[in-house]
């Protein structure tokens, strides 16, 4: 057993991350659990933190909470406000892969990663590399027609000028992103509830924890350890070997920096 064992936020940080270290190195079959956060140091914002899309609306929008913007109501109800809103704040095409992204693509190339579960829509892991990939809120990679079910590209409605993207058979054109109020991807997420299953380290990144379905897959987990990073405390901190509060592109980005000198 490490001398480590159990270490909070408010352990020194050179503890942390050397417990962090040893936990991947003596890890076979790792499984990164991340949320919006991971994204934010490829300058994405997220959505609950004082810097995210909750707190910071156009204003244009008034009023109106974001989540309904991003609903299954809204979409089927006042579409052209949802897809005024999706493309406004929803495009990140142009977005870049940051430290975590590609160490996480270095781990599993090395074999020692089971899979990747993100609650993310962003195409980021993909980009950096991932292949065994568990997008439980969808992606933006894909379209599809409300009506024939034809299949568009990631292009289709961030470029189309209509307010209401149409199919060539005239049906709507809707996002393949899992929005609220609708269930999440079965084929996904039991994909993730078996990976996380079968891990023997699970890292937890970038994410509240308060959204459900999907926090509830952290419960599944059987392994011998976890980790959480995330700048803001969560529910799941007291069971965790080691937790971090700091800045995960940091933290991610020494670990592949020390990587790339062996």
């Amino acid at each position: 057993m490490s001398e480590y064992e159990f270490l909070t936020a408010s352990e020194p940080f050179s503890l942390r991350y050397e417990k962090l270290k040893e936990l991947i190195a003596g890890a076979q079959r790792i499984v990164f659990f991340g949320g919006a956060g991971v994204s934010t140091g490829s300058g994405i914002p997220d959505f609950r933190s004082k810097n995210g899309l909750y707190y910071n609306m156009p204003e244009e929008y008034g009023e109106v909470e974001p989540e309904y913007m991003l609903s299954h109501k809204c979409l089927y109800t006042q579409p052209e406000l949802f897809y005024t809103f999706y493309r406004a704040v929803m495009d990140v095409r142009s977005y870049k892969p940051n430290a975590v992204h590609k160490y996480l693509a270095k781990l599993e190339k090395q074999g020692k990663m089971e899979a990747v579960v993100t609650q993310n829509i962003d195409m980021l892991h993909e980009a950096a590399g991932t292949m065994k990939l568990f997008k439980i809120h969808g992606t933006i990679a894909k379209n599809h027609c409300c009506s024939c079910g034809k299949v568009w590209g990631k292009d289709y409605i961030f470029d189309d000028t209509d307010p209401i993207p149409r199919c060539a058979c005239g049906g709507m054109v809707r996002p393949n992103v899992v929005l609220y109020g609708e269930p999440l991807p079965p084929d996904q997420f039991r994909g993730a509830k078996e990976a996380i299953w079968k891990a023997d380290l699970l890292i937890v990144c970038g994410t509240s924890l308060t959204v459900e379905p999907a926090a509830g897959l952290v419960s599944e987990y059987n392994g011998e350890n976890m980790v959480i990073i995330n700048e803001q405390p969560t529910k799941y901190d007291q069971w965790a070997d080691v937790v971090f509060h700091e800045d995960m592109n940091e933290i991610f980005g020494k670990l592949k920096e020390m990587e790339d000198d062996i």
